[in-house]
């Protein structure tokens, strides 16, 4: 199974491509879509639908997963987030894929363990889970949003995220092991 994971903005759209395959977890890509803030806003989601467009082609995944929209930025933000947000989704739907929304505490929680995990925090364990230095903050937060695509499945309820819960711990164990190693 090979899921891209968004994590959706109007200036910057990070992404990240992880495979799943005979209980192992596998990096494919990531990356940025930044689309140049002198031009309009039309343009910018039409860049970010384009490149989007691109990846998903040159990737191939089974199933994608975005993170839901978080209220607290102002009205503005929140209105822009939507937007890149909105035409995000547009493309993994064209492209034929189901696609799973994940609230960001959820991220944090099944990539930490902890709720409210900061930025470097989802940085450093994706480090570990994936052996890879993520390109970036947005492309660390998309591969943990397709990482917990995988691990909480496509109903996040409360055996099921337990259940991801215990996998995720199993394969957090075996990466900090391997990281003990090479010290």
């Amino acid at each position: 199974m090979r899921i891209i994971g968004i994590d959706p903005g109007l200036r910057h759209t990070g992404w990240g491509i992880v495979e799943f395959k005979n209980n192992k977890l596998i990096y494919i890509g990531d990356g940025t879509i930044s689309p140049s803030t002198s031009i309009s806003d039309g343009k910018r989601l039409f860049f970010i639908k384009s490149e989007l467009s691109e990846i998903i082609s040159k990737y191939i995944p089974n199933k994608s997963a975005i993170e839901q929209i978080f209220v607290g930025f102002g009205a503005g933000s929140s209105l822009k987030l939507g937007m890149a947000r909105g035409v995000s989704m547009s493309v993994l739907a064209e492209s034929g894929l189901d696609i799973t929304e994940i609230p960001p505490k959820l991220v944090k929680k099944t990539i930490t363990g902890y709720g409210s995990a900061s930025k470097q925090q989802i940085t450093s364990m994706i480090e570990k889970l994936l052996s890879v230095l993520p390109k970036n903050e947005d492309s660390a937060d998309a591969l943990a949003i397709a990482i917990s695509a995988h691990h909480i499945g496509d109903d996040y309820s409360a055996s099921n995220l337990q259940q991801a819960n215990n996998s995720l711990d199993i394969a957090i164990a075996k990466a900090l092991l391997k990281e003990k190693k090479k010290s």
